[in-house]
């Protein structure tokens, strides 16, 4: 049975240094906004245009009351409710402004953004893959970013705007009446310090959260994936007991973190309002004794109250922005891996043409998660041009192994591997794979068309090419009889076809690449006698004129090899044809014994 399991936040792809969360997450989108220059200043242009019309009230209102009402002006008081319309149109004309460019901004640099983390993860090696999880790398993609795209979007652009509502309100109490500002200004610090103390427990509940809702998305996306075996062996329900453990963990964690915000903005409201309180107590007094007018009063009250709000709102502002510091901090630590794969600064060229060589010498490897069990040994061999050798030997020995060096998935810790005379390590790996077709065991079917699915081999191939390599993959048959023929969706993981015609289109999309070096990594293992034979007569067409290698368990297929390796713990045990491997009676001799003794017997039960 498929085992699901719940990663903890230790794992290489969660865990991280401490230190890092102490630095400025939100700071790595600013290279994605400079891109957008023009955007960033129209946002900044219309926001600082709302926020001067919005401050300009109060001086009309204070104008009102000194000399409008208490003169009993009433053209005074026409004049300035007409200029009051004025700027209430001003101020809708820089709202809507402001929200086109933040929001297109936002979704720019969220677009970006999620291209260049897609991409990074594209070119992370197979090391990062062996602990990654698919479903919280999608997560990754999809909640991370779109908390970022709210962070650049509506929340930065409410955070901006109330930042330059406060400083500005601030200013103008100042200029307004010294005396009184001096009880805001003195009231600040008793505000911002428990915002700032309590912001950063909101951070780090935010991350938690964060954290464990992409946990429970990757146990998800796995159990999805496996849907199939999860029923088979009827275990739905404890399934569904573990998704939904790992989401009441989501949820308490998230409650956790809006019982912080809630905390955070219930304090900034009180101090922030009582402050304002003071401030009209004191300056309803200094009315009643002569020594302050009341429109200067109510002008310094309204900036109060602008900035008391501003402020109250840059504490919620803040709680949105820990989550999206949260998230961009994730998406960081991504486009912060690094490949363990890179190509060297000045590659060696590889010869051209190729001719298909291949050569280990002296090669040790254990794979980076299991660095004290050494999957090959001192590992010596080579494959001639044109050549075919099957690799075989008992589970275990290596033979995969050798196929994910030869693509350099990995580097050898010992050894070299040449191709044409060339070093991979000193080649550029993209050219060096460019040469290699390859047949997994277990083929890959996209959720796309039978024509994309084969054209995966060669993107720039024309329909016509697609066909012809699916009918040198005797593929064409099937696919010309699904009801689309070759526009046909074939489903995700090729679920709508058997194992023969999955293999098939894997056949088809390695003749359309039209390498020199082929790679057959058991592709016949898990077939019916029926469809091998096809898959057979499709390979015999593969193989022509090119290198190829053959990783397989079924005996039957390497007969045809012009050389047979055995492998047993990571060397060489054993080389020859079948014929003078069977004769000298060892592991060769023994596997082919088993196998065809099986054979045997299902020949009897059928």
């Amino acid at each position: 049975m498929t085992e699901f399991v719940l990663r903890d936040d230790e794992t290489a792809i969660q865990g991280r240094d401490k230190t890092r969360r102490k630095l400025k997450p939100l700071g790595s989108l600013v290279p994605y906004m400079m891109k957008y220059k023009a955007m960033v200043a129209g946002a900044c242009f219309f926001l600082a245009l709302a926020a001067v019309t919005t401050l300009s009230v109060p001086l009309a209102v204070r104008r009102v009351i000194d000399h409008g009402f208490i003169e009993s002006d009433s053209g005074l008081i026409n004049a300035y409710f007409g200029m009051l319309m004025v700027l209430a149109a001003v101020l809708a004309l820089a709202s809507a402004g402001r929200y086109f460019f933040v929001i297109t901004l936002g979704e720019r640099v969220v677009a970006d953004l999620r291209k260049a983390v897609f991409s990074h993860l594209t070119k992370l090696s197979p090391t990062f893959y062996d602990t990654a999880q698919s479903g919280e790398l999608v997560s990754r993609l999809s909640a991370d970013t779109t908390q970022v795209k709210a962070a650049v979007g509506s929340t930065a652009s409410l955070f901006l705007r109330n930042a330059i509502l406060f400083l500005g309100a601030l200013a103008m109490m100042v200029a307004t009446s010294p005396a009184l500002s001096l009880i805001v200004i003195a009231a600040i610090p008793f505000i911002v310090l428990p915002l700032v103390a309590f912001g950063r427990g909101v951070r780090r509940r935010s991350r938690h959260a964060q954290d464990t809702l992409a946990t429970a998305t990757a146990y998800a996306s796995e159990a999805i994936g496996a849907m199939r075996t999860v029923q088979a062996f009827t275990s739905e329900r404890v399934v569904a007991g573990h998704f939904g453990t790992s989401v009441d963990e989501a949820f308490g964690a998230a409650r956790s973190s809006i019982k912080a915000r809630a905390l955070l903005t219930a304090i900034a409201i009180f101090l922030i309002f009582a402050s304002v309180v003071a401030v009209l107590w004191i300056g309803a007094a200094r009315v009643t004794s002569g020594t302050l007018s009341a429109g200067t009063l109510s002008q310094f009250l309204l900036y109060a109250v602008f900035a008391a709000g501003a402020l109250g709102q840059l504490s919620e502002v803040c709680g949105e922005l820990s989550l999206a510091a949260g998230a961009a901090e994730r998406l960081s630590e991504l486009l912060a891996e690094e490949p363990a794969i890179v190509a060297p600064a000045s590659p060696i060229a590889l010869p051209a043409p190729s001719k298909g060589r291949v050569v280990f010498e002296n090669v040790s490897f254990a794979y980076p998660s299991r660095p004290d069990l050494p999957t090959l040994n001192g590992l010596s061999f080579a494959v001639e041009p044109g050549e075919t050798v099957a690799i075989v030997g008992p589970s275990g020995a290596g033979k995969s192994t050798v196929f994910a060096l030869i693509e350099r998935y990995y580097d050898p810790s010992d050894g070299r591997i040449l191709v044409d005379g060339v070093d991979l390590r000193d080649a550029d790996f993209v050219d060096l794979r460019s040469r290699i077709a390859l047949v997994p065991q277990d083929t890959t079917i996209f959720a796309a068309s039978a024509r994309d699915n084969i054209a995966f081999g060669d993107p720039k191939a024309c329909p016509e090419q697609v066909t012809r390599a699916a009918r040198q993959a005797l593929a064409d048959g099937f696919v010309t009889a699904l009801p689309g023929g070759y526009d046909t969706l074939l489903g995700e993981r090729g679920v709508t076809l058997s194992g023969g015609q999955r293999q098939r289109i894997a056949i088809a999309r390695a003749l359309l690449r039209d390498a020199p070096i082929l790679l057959l990594d058991e592709a016949t293992s898990a077939l019916d006698a029926e469809s091998e034979v096809l898959v057979q007569k499709a390979l015999d067409e593969l193989m022509v004129g090119r290198t190829t290698l053959v990783i397989a368990h079924r005996l039957s297929t390497v007969l045809k090899a012009d050389r047979i390796l055995v492998l047993d713990q990571g060397r060489v045990a054993e080389e020859g044809n079948h014929q003078s491997l069977t004769a000298k009676g060892g592991l060769y001799a023994r596997l082919a014994k088993l196998q065809f003794e099986a054979g045997r017997l299902d020949d009897a039960a059928e």
